[in-house]
Parts: C-alpha cells; sequence; structure tokens
C-alpha cells in the first residue's frame, strides 16, 4: 500500500474511533491504541512504522508547540518550582532508581542472562518522560483543578527533553564513552541550555515579525516555523529540540499571541493549532497500537510487568519525595494530588522511538524494545482509564453537575459580552463607526449583559461553591497586586529591605493559603439540588 493510501486509511480509522469514542464516553487515546493493536493483529494493512525521523521531523515538534502555545505563562512560572523539581533532578532521580531496583530484580528472578546495571540505566532513561495527552483531556472534562493540570502538563512538556539528553548520555556511556559526573552535568547543561536559547531566539525573531503583519495565513505560518523551525535548528547543532520548541511555544502563545495578532488571527492560529493536535495525535497513538507485536509481548510478559511494577514505584517514590519537600514553600501540594501525579504519568510514543534507535547490535535490545512497547501500552491503557474512577475516589473532582455547566457557560458568555461592550466604547471614542450606529448594539449588549448577571445570581443561589470560588480568585489577583506595590516601594526606596521582606513574607503566606483553599474547593454543595440547598 502506498504511503498516501496508507495516511488516508489512518485518518479515516482515527475518525470513526473519534466519534465511536465520543458517543460511548471512552479516553480516545486509549481507544486509539486499542484499534491500533485490533488491527495490527489481523494485518488489514500495511501502516508506515514509528521512526525517529518520522516523529522528530513530523509529530514531535507539532505536539509539543501546541502545548506550550496554551499553557500560561504566569501560572507556569507560580508552580516553576514544583514543574522543574519533577522535571529535570525528579527525572534523573527516577532513572537512578528505576535501574537501581531493576537490575537486581531482573537477575533475582533469572528473567535475562546478562542484563546489567547499564542496560537498566538505558531502559530507565528512555522510559522516564511521560505523556500526559490522555489524562489533560480528562482533567477538563471533570473539572480538576486548573493547577493540577498545568503541573501535569508543563512537567512533561520539560521532562521530555531531560530524558532524551539522558537517553543520549547513558547510551554513550554504554558503548564506551568515558563517564564522570561533572562532564556530564556540563553536557546536559549544554545541551538543554542552548535548547533554550535557540528557542527564545527563534520565538523573538517570529514574534517581531508578526508584530509588522496582520494576516492570519502568514501567522499562522510564522508558527510553523517557529515550531519546526526551533526543533530543527536545535538538532542540526546537536542540542535540545524538545526544550527549543517548547521555549519558542510559550513566547509566541504568551507574548506574541497577546501582543501581535488581532482577535480574528488568533482565533484562526489556535483553530489551527488545535486540528493539527488532533491529526498528530490521532496519528501516533494509532502507530503505538500498531507498531507492537502482541504476540512478542506477551512472550516477555515476566520482564515487561516487573518494568512496569517498577517504573511507577520509581515514579511513586520521585513524587512523593517531592511533594515532601514542598511542604516547606509556598507551592505545597495536598497529598492526594501526589497520587494523581504518579497514576498519570502514562509514556508514550518518545519511549517507543527512543528504543526503535538503539544499534541493531545493542545488546539485549529486543528485550529492551519488548520492555518499553509493553511498558507504554500497559501504562495508556490501565493508567488511562483509571484515572478518572481515581480523582473521583480521592475527591479531588467529580462529574459536572447541571448547576456547574450553567455556571461555567454563563461566566463564558458575560465575559465574551463584556469584551465586546469594551470594543464598542473604543469604537465610540475613535469615532472609527458612527454613534447612531453603534448605539443600538451598545444596548443590545448591554441588555444580554443584564441577563446573563441574573442568570449568574440565580445559579449562585443555587450552591456557595461558585461564590467561594469568585471570592478566591478576587483575593488572588488582589494579593498579587499588593505584591507589587511592595516591590515598587522597595525599588524606589520606600521601604527598607527588613520591612520589604517581612511584608513579602506575609504575603507569601496568605497566597499560600489562598491557593491551598483553591485545591479543597468542597464539592457537596456544587452536586446539591434546590431542595437540599433549600433545607
Amino acid at each position: 500500500m502506498h504511503i498516501e493510501s496508507a495516511f488516508v486509511l489512518l485518518f479515516s480509522i482515527a475518525t470513526a474511533v473519534a466519534i465511536a469514542a465520543r458517543y460511548f464516553k471512552f479516553p480516545y487515546t486509549v481507544a486509539l491504541v486499542l484499534a491500533g493493536l485490533g488491527l495490527g493483529v489481523v494485518h488489514v494493512f500495511e501502516p508506515p512504522h514509528l521512526t525517529k525521523e518520522l516523529l522528530f521531523a513530523v509529530i514531535l515538534p507539532g505536539l509539543l508547540f501546541e502545548a506550550a502555545f496554551h499553557v500560561d505563562f504566569r501560572k507556569f512560572w507560580k508552580n516553576k518550582l514544583t514543574i522543574t523539581s519533577l522535571a529535570i533532578p525528579g527525572v534523573v532521580a527516577s532513572m537512578g532508581l528505576t535501574a537501581l531496583i531493576l537490575s537486581p530484580a531482573m537477575k533475582g528472578m533469572n528473567l535475562l542472562e546478562g542484563f546489567g546495571l547499564i542496560h537498566a540505566m538505558v531502559f530507565a532513561s528512555l522510559i522516564v518522560s511521560t505523556d500526559p495527552i490522555a489524562v489533560v483531556g480528562l482533567f477538563k472534562a471533570l473539572g480538576a483543578p486548573k493547577r493540577l493540570a498545568i503541573l501535569v502538563e508543563g512537567e512533561s512538556l520539560l521532562n521530555d527533553g531531560t530524558a532524551v539528553v539522558l537517553f543520549m548520555l547513558v547510551v554513550g556511556v554504554a558503548n564506551g564513552a568515558k563517564f564522570s559526573v561533572g562532564g556530564a552535568t556540563w553536557d546536559f547543561i549544554r545541551i538543554a541550555g542552548m535548547g533554550v536559547v535557540i528557542g527564545a531566539a527563534v520565538g523573538f525573531v517570529v514574534s517581531q515579525v508578526m508584530q509588522r503583519v496582520d494576516d492570519a495565513m502568514v501567522e499562522i505560518t510564522l508558527t510553523m516555523i517557529a515550531a519546526y523551525g526551533s526543533f530543527v535548528v536545535a538538532e542540526q547543532f546537536h542540542y535540545s529540540g524538545v526544550i527549543a520548541t517548547v521555549v519558542a511555544g510559550m513566547l509566541c502563545g504568551n507574548w506574541a499571541a497577546r501582543l501581535s495578532m488581532s482577535p480574528t488571527t488568533r482565533v484562526a492560529v489556535e483553530s489551527f493549532w488545535e486540528y493539527l493536535a488532533f491529526a498528530l495525535n490521532s496519528v501516533v497513538f494509532l502507530l503505538i497500537g500498531l507498531e507492537v507485536q502482541l504476540a512478542s509481548l506477551l512472550a516477555a510478559w515476566q520482564p515487561i510487568l516487573l518494568a512496569y511494577v517498577v517504573v511507577l514505584l520509581g515514579r511513586a517514590v520521585v513524587v512523593y519525595g517531592v511533594s515532601g519537600l514542598l511542604r516547606f514553600t509556598s507551592e505545597k501540594l495536598p497529598w492526594s494530588w501526589s497520587a494523581v501525579l504518579t497514576w498519570s504519568g502514562l509514556r508514550g510514543a518518545v519511549s517507543m522511538v527512543l528504543v526503535l534507535g538503539l544499534p541493531a547490535d545493542f545488546a539485549h535490545r529486543e528485550m529492551l524494545v519488548n520492555m518499553t512497547f509493553g511498558v507504554v501500552v500497559l501504562s495508556i491503557i490501565f493508567q488511562g482509564l483509571t484515572v478518572a474512577p481515581i480523582l473521583k475516589r480521592l475527591g479531588i473532582t467529580g462529574i459536572k453537575d447541571i448547576y456547574q455547566e450553567k455556571y461555567e457557560l454563563a461566566r463564558g458568555r458575560l465575559g465574551a459580552i463584556h469584551a465586546a461592550i469594551a470594543s464598542l466604547e473604543a469604537m465610540r471614542r475613535s469615532r472609527e463607526i458612527p454613534v447612531d450606529v453603534l448605539e443600538p448594539m451598545e444596548r443590545d449588549y448591554q441588555a444580554k449583559a443584564a441577563a446573563v448577571e441574573q442568570e449568574l445570581a440565580a445559579l449562585k443561589q443555587q450552591s456557595t461553591r461558585f461564590h467561594e470560588e469568585e471570592h478566591q480568585e478576587a483575593a488572588r489577583r488582589v494579593l498579587i497586586v499588593e505584591k507589587d506595590a511592595l516591590f515598587d516601594a522597595y525599588q524606589k526606596g520606600t521601604l527598607n529591605k527588613e520591612v520589604f521582606e517581612h511584608l513579602c513574607a506575609e504575603l507569601d503566606e496568605r497566597i499560600a493559603k489562598t491557593k491551598d483553599a483553591e485545591a479543597h474547593v468542597p464539592l457537596e454543595d456544587a452536586h446539591a439540588g434546590p431542595q437540599a440547598m433549600a433545607s
């Protein structure tokens, strides 16, 4: 079958799976993998193979850029300590723990002769990166805390780059390269750091060009250049293309999109990247299922199951360890979130492509491939299907009731109406449009705003939770303004250092309490009916 026909068939299957998954309320990515496994068993057609060239040249830059483009940098920065701790030292620690446990366990169970620590290190380095695609959508659908979704997505954006760099270093040592802690640390800093520099440079140049044009098609093309150009340039010079693309995506999404794009252009750009992410995810998860040889995995079920348990254990130790250390900071996490962060660490295509990139004569390559494929499939299917029940069991979230849905719709509608009213006022001030044209439109929007505000007031009578959410949001914004004022006063010399530090410490404590309140918004009221509330 020609490659063109294969891709047409892949997209047709992905569309059918998407429709079925939506109808049966089944996780889409899990459904794709299961469909791929089924198609691989019956050999309906010969699909394109999931190669390093396909993943790195086409799929990965697009997925990374789209995810980074939609990450709110302010929220990312507020959680920088948690995200970087999990994504850099956490990944290194997870790799070390996994290797140290797996190597003696394989030897003790007599599963594979000659499988030593270096082979366990290679496996651990390629399996530590996480893929949140299958669970972030569930978080949104179930109304999980936004901060939790930011942590999962932000960690994954960074730990892909960390894992790829670690894999390169470990495979080099396995092939006879000299190793020293100082040399490995410097190589990591150089490869990752230059990835940041290249991504920032490409993102800055693209953003500057965007400020000088106002054409949706041109600006979509510019974001494509930022996504794939940053990756290609970094990889060309043997630096981290993953990190370069993430940095470029965050710059374009948080700076260029807000300062350089008109509302119409931004809608077009976001729609384009939303579709591209859907298309790329559909292809990659189907290919994951198609790439797996079930007979080979079943033959190696013992080492696969052992590896899966060890990987989960290493992940849990690191997540709970980081959570414990964060208890002494303003970014502390509820312990229930640690369980979710552990369980939502699914593995994906990056791990599969890295292991397929090992040389054909690499020791125990076939077992490493089977273990990697097996752990990826188990994590996607088993963890992907059980994340939602675990979220509900831990009380972190629950299915949105009719009041929650109506409240969110009304809030979104009111925000859009107020933006339209502000735009009409700006037109009136600039006298771009005659007043007699604007006045009927203003009256119409004012009436719509009043109707939505009445709807919100009625919904708030059904649950105190809505009022609490708005109060917490307002309190957080006010605290940020207070802290900005303290910084301004300190820089102008109005406050001395001791007073400034004392007041900042007080504010940080209040901000931390606000975050804790957000993490523990009560769900009972949100799910109580009007009769229950009245009683």
